[in-house]
């Protein structure tokens, strides 16, 4: 299938089975899930250590409650990227795989939505106690808007600029 309008001729699509397209889509997802679950992993590694460490008792209450909140996110953006490789695992042999694909890639935007927010709190958390400055919340503010043009905001313009109806 080709379109030929204006002149150019662009393939639309492949010519694949639903089967061979959840194959592919699979691999895809999967090879994007390694990359966020690494960071997270180490993001939340790093973030369980804190607690351990002397300076975790001198933290102001808001500063506390601020890495609780950062740690929990972190846990549910770990759970949430791990997903799709449990998902994938239990419905393995099932003849499910489009919806497996389906499902695990929703899992996967949670997780990086969850990310954000985790990395959001941590940069927060550590700009307050490196600074102490009323600036903070301003140049956080700017390092989101910064991941979501990156994250959601090109990704999804892209996809509006370049894909037909």
């Amino acid at each position: 299938m080709t379109d030929t309008s204006a002149g150019v001729e662009r393939r639309r699509g492949r010519n694949e089975t639903e089967e061979e397209r959840a194959d592919r889509m699979w691999g895809e997802l999967i090879q994007e899930v390694r990359v966020a679950q690494t960071g997270v992993q180490i993001l939340f590694g790093f973030l369980l250590t804190v607690v351990f460490t002397p300076r975790y008792a001198d933290l102001e209450h808001t500063d506390k409650v601020i890495y609780i909140v950062t740690v929990v996110l972190g846990a549910c953006a770990t759970g949430a990227l791990i997903g799709p490789v449990s998902l994938h695992r239990l419905v393995s042999g099932r003849l499910v795989k489009p919806q497996a694909v389906q499902w695990a890639s929703r899992l996967t935007l949670v997780g990086l939505v969850l990310l954000l927010a985790t990395m959001t709190a941590s940069l927060l958390l550590i700009l307050r106690v490196a600074t102490h400055n009323g600036f903070v919340p301003w140049l956080v503010g700017a390092v989101v808007m910064w991941y979501g043009l990156c994250w959601f905001v090109l990704p999804l313009w892209t996809r509006r600029r370049y894909t037909t109806d």
